[in-house]
């Protein structure tokens, strides 16, 4: 685990002020309205949401009608003969499934999304319009009403098309194309051989191969497909399923978001670290912004700039912007503009309150996360009751013969480095790395010089914990590594920071920010005489799972030391995106790993 921090004592108010007089943006605005921030006209909004919504429409409509035997043998009328129904209603799961996921593209505004709906579209709609020509065809009423609801929705289209800007990645074409000519190929090999094993021998090896294509393209009966062949129903069903499948593969191959800017340069590093020279003092996830995974977008001044990783379609930042608080609007709106130009989900995970405030006037929402635990090493003590466990356990550590070594990282000789690094790799929770909004993913690395290391030895010399600390500002640390030996002593940890702040001037320490702990007015709150049955509920609920993910445990953790807490908050657009932006950081953190086949399409949307 590691940290999270707010201005240093004094500049909160003076950052408040100039967060305060930062130019305003439209406070509820649609952060995924148009490229750029320009509004389109309000006809093109309507017409584009008219597009959305007939599709679902449409989409609840065919899954009504897959569970709904008189809805599905209408439809199917209306599908057969004389009869047209409207622009993608067919019975069944899969065009249910297919339109709704149509719906979710053209809502997230993808380009390629509303290029598939109009060639669609049209090429319905001049069906229609031509079936019209026969004098059998026009003297059905529906027929003009399915033509007319056809006509509307490309209209609507077409009028909307503004607002269908994101941009997909430049090998999706490409990439549907091989989804689709492999999972087909594969598909009819694999169909092939259980048609086989359960159809007849009289049918030769070509009806097996044309029954089991047109069965994963079609739902048409067994009789009209391939009379010759009886195939078990769970058969018939796996290949729909299959086909299914198939389609919706390509369908997310062709409208995936692009994976984004390329990683921060060498450039872009230096011109960080010289904000941060500046202005780091501000926020302690400041330094976590040189992750080499994540993207850097600038303000034009070049004054501020946002530091994000695109996980799943979702841009998700950390902390507040680096540099000056006057600049962070115009780095906000170009984050922003780059997240509309692409369909990403704008997020930030970890801001603090001032730099909430001014993503807030963004057009994002706000929702609290939990608390960072800060400690003013002037004012630390050990004395008085509530420090008396701390204290004991410290004592107790130090009577057992255990001492610390504090050093900056460039002055630990490199095969001691190596000899940390190869300690701290032994000791870690699992195979991932985790972090990225409060870690720094890199220990060891020569660019890293101003970071500390704590190390814990035994009464005979050996390693038994490290932690390391990132700079924040020239007059604080933030926690970003903690590792330690799970067969010593108990209080290893507890014994380092003590000494780290009982040493803290030495090392020219006035502020060390500690654990981040999720939900802690929960904990804290819930656990008062009269709390409400809400908080007392919730607080059992996450008690529950907090023996799995130590979340209870990790704000006991924190407390002892008698911090300063300061909140930390989520920032979204919409509430809609919630799960997607829960998953992408859980990926980002390390606690949810895709499987080895899909790591090319880690951070693709």
């Amino acid at each position: 685990m590691s940290s999270a921090a707010t201005a240093p004592p004094g500049s909160r108010s003076r950052g408040a002020e100039a967060a305060a007089a930062a130019p305003r943006a439209g406070r509820g605005t649609d952060p995924a309205r148009c490229p750029g921030g320009r509004a389109n006209p309000p006809l093109a909004r309507r017409t584009a949401r008219a597009t959305i919504w007939y599709l679902r429409v449409v989409g609840v409509v065919d899954l009504l009608s897959a569970v709904s035997l008189t809805l599905r043998q209408e439809v199917a009328e209306h599908n057969s003969g004389e009869l047209f129904t409207p622009f993608m209603l067919f019975a069944g799961f899969g065009s249910a499934a297919a339109t709704l996921f149509m719906a979710m593209m053209l809502a997230r505004h993808k380009r390629m999304a509303w290029l598939v709906f109009m060639a669609l579209c049209g090429g319905y709609a001049a069906l229609s319009v031509w079936g019209l020509c026969y004098d059998e065809l026009r003297q059905h009423p529906f027929n003009w009403v399915s033509t007319a609801l056809t006509l509307a929705a490309l209209c609507c289209g077409a009028l909307g098309r503004r607002e269908f800007h994101g941009k997909g990645d430049r090998t999706n074409p490409q990439l549907a194309l091989a989804v689709l000519g492999v999972g087909a190929l594969l598909s009819v090999l694999v169909g092939t051989t259980l048609v086989t094993a359960v159809g007849p021998d009289r049918a030769s090896v070509g009806d097996r191969v044309w029954y089991v294509g047109l069965r994963l393209a079609t739902l048409s009966r067994d009789s009209d497909l391939e009379p010759n062949l009886h195939i078990s129903r769970w058969v018939s069903a796996g290949l729909n399923l299959a086909g299914l499948a198939l389609l919706l593969a390509v369908l997310y191959a062709l409208f995936r978001s692009p994976r984004g800017r390329d990683l921060q340069s060498r450039d872009d590093e230096d011109r960080l670290r010289e904000l941060l020279a500046r202005h780091g003092a501000r926020d302690s996830l400041g330094y976590f912004a040189l992750r080499r995974d994540k993207s850097v977008i600038f303000s034009a001044s070049g004054k501020a700039a946002v530091a994000y990783r695109v996980v799943g379609g979702v841009a998700l930042a950390s902390g507040d912007p680096i540099g000056d608080v006057e600049a962070w609007p115009g780095a906000i709106d170009a984050w922003l503009a780059e997240a509309r130009d692409h369909a990403w989900i704008p997020a930030v995970m970890g801001a603090s309150e001032e730099g909430g405030t001014v993503y807030a006037r963004h057009g994002l929402d706000a929702l609290e996360l939990g608390d960072e635990a800060i400690v003013e090493t002037d004012e630390f003590t050990l004395d008085g009751r509530a420090m008396r466990g701390v204290r004991q356990a410290y004592n107790r550590v130090r009577r057992a013969g255990y001492t610390t070594r504090i050093r900056r990282h460039r002055d630990i000789p490199a095969d001691a480095m190596a000899q940390l690094l190869e300690r701290a790799d032994h000791w870690r929770d699992g195979a991932t790395e985790r972090g990225f909004s409060m870690a720094l993913g890199r220990l060891g690395d020569p660019a890293d010089g101003d970071c500390v290391m704590i190390e814990c030895l035994d009464a005979d010399g050996e390693l038994k914990a490290l932690l390391s600390f990132v700079p924040w500002g020239p007059k604080g640390l933030s926690l970003d590594l903690m590792r330690r030996d799970r067969d010593s002593e108990n209080g290893l940890v507890e014994f380092m920071v003590l000494d780290l702040i009982e040493r803290a001037a030495e090392v020219g320490v006035e502020r060390v920010s500690l654990n981040f702990a999720m939900f802690r007015s929960v904990f804290e709150d819930g656990a008062r005489l009269g709390a409400g049955p809400v908080l007392r509920l919730w607080r059992s609920a996450l008690m529950f799972f907090s023996r799995w993910w130590q979340l209870e445990s990790l704000y006991r953790a924190n407390a002892k030391y008698r911090p300063i807490w300061e909140p930390r908050f989520l920032l979204f657009a919409k509430s809609a995106h919630l799960p997607r932006i829960g998953l992408a950081s859980a990926r980002a953190e390390g606690f949810v790993v895709a499987p080895r086949p899909l790591a090319r399409l880690r951070r693709d949307g």
